[in-house]
């Protein structure tokens, strides 16, 4: 029985760690979360980087923030079925590699890929065996809040942000089933641990 169970473990451990699919609003505490696990973890998590046809801002990186693409390029990967999900906003196209995802599978580490509403839909009717995972703030006041003490925002970009929360709420709503798990961030630590340890499984695999 010892060796039966020994073997299993063994077994679970050479697994893939599944990816996980986040989402949720500025504001929401996500990255917070997520730089938290990462500093906590650091052999643990990868992201995804995704491609994009806009052009880099002050700071950014190419294969770190993005891989920034031609759109003619783009076009052509988009047909040849290289994405797992894309979508336009305000002109730009991003994408989801799937070979990038494959990379992050087959080194082990959990891969992180940070997307979009309309790209969680997308990625839900592709292969992937991802956890859905969806941090937000209690409230939209709450998270008004959040976003004008930040001081970073215009009136018009904030009012944007509070308007595509307000969105995918009512979406979220409609299709509960959209997510695996709902974490709303109105205490900090008790999120944080909510992450933690529905991740715990994985996490454990990857130990140094």
């Amino acid at each position: 029985m010892k060796l039966t169970s020994l073997i299993f473990a063994s077994l679970v451990r050479r697994m893939p760690c599944r990816p996980i699919v986040l989402s949720g609003p500025s504001g929401g505490g996500k990255s917070t979360i997520l730089t938290r696990a990462m500093k906590e973890y650091p052999h643990s998590f990868a992201f995804s980087v995704s491609h994009t046809t806009r052009q880099p801002r002050a700071g950014e990186e190419h294969g770190k923030h993005y891989y920034f693409t031609e759109k003619e390029k783009m076009q052509a990967m988009i047909k040849n079925g290289e994405f797992l999900e894309h979508a336009t906003f305000s002109g730009n196209t991003y994408g989801t590699s799937k070979k990038t995802v494959e990379e992050i599978e087959n080194s082990g580490k959990i891969c992180v890929l940070d997307i979009e509403l309309q790209g969680v839909r997308n990625i839900k009717n592709s292969h992937l065996d991802a956890r859905y995972i969806l941090i937000r703030a209690p409230s939209i006041k709450l998270l008004e809040e959040r976003l004008r003490a930040r001081g970073t925002e215009t009136e018009e970009s904030l009012k944007k942000r509070l308007q595509h929360a307000e969105e995918d709420l009512v979406e979220i709503e409609k299709n509960p089933t959209l997510f695996d798990k709902v974490i709303v961030n109105d205490d900090l630590e008790r999120a944080y641990k909510e992450f933690v340890d529905l991740l715990r499984e994985d996490l454990e695999k990857t130990k140094k």
